[in-house]
């Protein structure tokens, strides 16, 4: 794989998607659709879906692509695919809370090794740059010109007080028990793959997720999280998260900062 061009095509393709986004985002309505699994869609997921894959599929025809969006990618069967989620946070997106992602990885032999995660209404910019080092981009964010970049970096954990973040549209009773086995200095909430990205930069230190995610969910987050220095691991075992599974249906998983003492269920 060439990193160089992909760093570059998923990231302009993120803000490209992004644009789609936003455009019907402030529109004054738009159409709520259900899915077979009764998870909402709109116009956004849609549009979004579409540019992307066309051009991952212009720059990238000998890779397999796997696309929330498209239900035949989800038979594909490989341990290197690009994975893409073009509207993670949909239910947030329609309530107009802001907390929504364009979502590109590359998955290598079963594990995530480069990502982009865009929330458009925020302006706020992760990915992993040619080297797997991961970056937010900072400015202007044009698309044909990458702009400063400032690494980011997990935190170093305290374990006497930790600062958690969790789903805001999935907190439940068994996330808060899970967190309770920790001494907590404080808890945020974010919807969709930000809360990955705030590990990544050391604004969390711990996100448990006791709940159903996709792939396509956490690829792209996963990614950027391990080139800041996090990990990402099953909530049973704490073996590492894998990617190519069947169905593409994810465990529960904890990411989190190294030097936290995780705790088993």
């Amino acid at each position: 794989m060439d990193f160089d061009k992909l760093t570059e095509t998923m990231r302009k393709l993120s803000l490209e998607a992004g644009d789609i986004i936003m455009e019907i985002y402030n529109s004054d309505d738009f159409e709520v659709k259900s899915k077979s699994d009764d998870s909402p869609v709109t116009a956004a997921d849609e549009a979004a879906d579409a540019h992307i894959s066309a051009g991952l599929r212009a720059a990238f025809p000998d890779v397999a692509l796997v696309t929330e969006e498209q239900a035949d990618s989800h038979s594909v069967t490989a341990n290197t695919f690009l994975i893409v989620d073009p509207l993670d946070g949909t239910k947030e997106f329609i309530h107009r809370r802001g907390d929504f992602t364009v979502n590109i990885a590359y998955v290598e032999d079963g594990a995530p090794r480069r990502g982009v995660v865009y929330a458009p209404a925020k302006g706020r910019l992760f990915y992993t740059n040619a080297a797997g080092v991961s970056v937010e981009e900072v400015g202007g964010l044009d698309k044909d010109t990458i702009g400063t970049t400032v690494p980011i970096s997990v935190s170093k954990p305290d374990n006497t007080g930790l600062m958690v973040v969790a789903s805001k549209s999935h907190r439940d009773q068994a996330t808060d028990d899970y967190i309770n086995k920790y001494s907590v200095n404080d808890m945020k909430s974010a919807g969709s793959s930000l809360k990955f990205c705030l590990v990544a930069t050391g604004e969390a230190d711990l996100y448990p997720r006791v709940g159903r995610t996709m792939e396509w969910d956490t690829a792209a987050g996963h990614a950027v999280l391990t080139g800041a220095g996090g990990h990402v691991v099953r909530f049973d075992d704490h073996m590492p998260l894998a990617y190519g599974k069947e169905d593409f249906a994810n465990p529960f998983f904890i990411a989190y900062a190294p030097g936290i003492d995780l705790k088993l269920p």
